[in-house]
């Protein structure tokens, strides 16, 4: 069984967040919070560990449309393609916020080399902002959703380690989460596409 490491108002404890970084780093799977809704992953470079949350969500991981979590605008360009001007300030009107952006890539590393786009988010969850800061590649994201046919997404932690706990590494437990997702935004054509609206108001457009 999994651990779990409770933090209280979102208030981050070093030694947790410290420790948590080091699990993946070794190759953890772990689920987290965010500034949208709890979510399961782990690092890009973590082969096996990527094998295992595909099928935990039951998806082909060479076509899962997982994105990245990165800590800041810099890291960017480590797997995006060289943004305009006019990109650059939608991004800047949207992060770090409840937005997922997709945009086109650059060569990614295995299992990603063959994704043209790829989906980029930037938190403004204190818990999550320190552990990114720890991390050496970016954190994947992806939403824990319920199985309940009505609610889409678990808010109360005690629920979602009952249901996931058996299958992952540690839970960072802040209390309960959101049910509204990020709202996503595909960058890859002349004009903004909306794919989802989520959390994220539509006004930075």
């Amino acid at each position: 069984m999994a651990k779990v490491f409770k933090f209280f108002n979102s208030n981050p404890n070093q030694k947790k967040i410290n420790e948590a970084a080091e699990l993946l780093e070794k190759g953890g799977l772990i689920i987290y919070p965010t500034d949208t809704v709890y979510a399961l992953g782990c690092l890009i470079n973590q082969q096996k560990t990527l094998k295992r949350l595909a099928d935990l969500k039951g998806l082909h991981l060479e076509k899962a449309q997982f994105a990245f979590f990165v800590k800041n605008f810099d890291l960017l360009s480590n797997y995006v393609r060289p943004i305009d001007n006019p990109t650059f300030k939608l991004l800047k009107r949207g992060l770090p916020g409840p937005y997922t952006f997709i945009l086109p890539t650059l060569k990614l590393p295995k299992p990603f080399q063959k994704r043209k786009s790829i989906g980029i988010r930037i938190s403004d969850h204190p818990i999550l902002n320190e552990l990114l800061g720890l991390l050496t590649v970016p954190l994947i994201t992806t939403s824990l959703h319920d199985t309940d046919k009505i609610i889409d997404y678990t808010t109360d932690p005690a629920v979602i380690f009952e249901r996931w706990g058996k299958n992952i590494d540690l839970m960072m437990d802040d209390g309960f989460g959101g049910n509204i997702p990020s709202t996503v935004i595909d960058l890859c054509k002349k004009e903004p596409v909306v794919i989802r609206k989520g959390k994220g108001p539509l006004n930075i457009l």
